[in-house]
């Protein structure tokens, strides 16, 4: 915690605040949604962690004074900047990412809990999945309704305790990729383009934190495209790994097989290629962030998530059983048994 002690945040009132009058007791500064309508209801968003360039995304198509109907009037309005205090790509990043957010007119808190009662939903941004479950398990004993983003933990085990309390204490919750929104994706899960998928590759860059199950930290971006036109119903994986490169074969219960390829390089990309009945096509590259803010912001509306439990699980558990291959030399994982514990 030493590193992270010593950062700066200076809580000053940086800008004017005006009431909304429709939000109730909100108090929603004047630099975000100036010409709003005051009729316009207003749900306060707020933010966890500020060591990720999500946050800064996210945050930028959420402020926008001329944000489009779809995601008008979520404001994120205040942010607890902490996350990792161990991982240097990212503690490193919360100073500068905290003046931006400031920049943007949110409010800067200095704990967890003045954050949560401060707004009405929550943005889950830290990127150390090692600080997921602490910080998961306050959100969801206040009830407050929340996008996990990637990864949702830093293990398997903690990824299912999580789901787990959403369960218990009845509260909305979902995660994802923003590359399960991708275009063609969409079209081939949701708008049956290729008909049947009987197969799939997926690839992404696959960067490693050695606190994080492998594919955990960047790896589950290409994962989750390879799961959004494969579907659920995994059965086994192999994985064959070098310093250069990674690749995990998935086989499905009813005989599919998808693959995922990633390196540890920004030049691989984004996307895939899904084959179908009905012909091919080909995921990527990645474009942007606005189709899951969107999809955020449906969530936040009406408590309906886009992904359910049991594919994300399967998705966390395919990138568990992955490094367990890697331990036993490519050995075949059952992906039953993280299901069965």
């Amino acid at each position: 915690m030493e590193k992270t002690r010593i950062i700066n945040y200076n809580r000053r009132n940086f800008i004017q605040n005006v009431t909304i009058a429709s939000a109730g007791l909100s108090i929603i500064p004047s630099s975000i949604y100036a010409n709003i309508s005051s009729s316009k209801k207003i749900i306060k968003v707020g933010m966890i962690g500020l060591d990720t360039s999500h946050s800064i995304e996210y945050t930028k198509l959420l402020n926008d004074p001329n944000a489009p109907e779809e995601i008008a009037g979520f404001p994120v309005v205040a942010a607890y900047p902490l996350g990792s205090s161990t991982i240097e790509s990212s503690f490193s990043r919360i100073p500068k990412y905290t003046k931006e957010m400031e920049e943007m007119g949110v409010k800067i808190v200095d704990s967890l809990s003045e954050l949560l009662n401060q707004v009405d939903v929550i943005l889950l941004e830290s990127n150390d999945g090692g600080v997921r479950l602490e910080q998961t398990l306050e959100v969801l004993k206040k009830g407050k309704p929340m996008f996990v983003d990637k990864p949702v933990a830093a293990t398997f085990a903690d990824v299912s305790k999580i789901y787990k309390a959403a369960e218990k204490y009845k509260v909305p919750m979902f995660s994802s990729s923003s590359l399960r929104f991708l275009k063609n994706a969409d079209a081939i899960r949701n708008k049956n383009s290729i008909g049947k998928v009987m197969g799939a590759t997926t690839y992404s860059p696959c960067y490693i934190e050695p606190s994080h199950t492998d594919l955990f930290w960047y790896g589950v971006h290409g994962v989750e495209l390879l799961f959004t036109v494969m579907g659920t119903g995994c059965k086994s994986i192999r994985r064959d790994y070098t310093e250069d490169s990674d690749i995990v074969y998935g086989t499905w219960q009813d005989g599919r097989v998808g693959v995922y390829r990633g390196r540890p390089h920004w030049e691989i990309g984004f996307g895939g290629i899904a084959f179908g009945e009905k012909g091919n096509l080909t995921m990527g590259p990645h474009n942007g962030y606005t189709t899951i803010v969107k999809e955020i912001v449906s969530f936040f509306k009406t408590h309906e998530a886009p992904v359910l439990p049991q594919e994300t699980l399967e998705i966390y558990a395919f990138m568990e059983a992955a490094d367990e291959s890697k331990r036993n030399n490519g050995a075949t994982i059952l992906l039953d048994q993280y299901f069965h514990v």
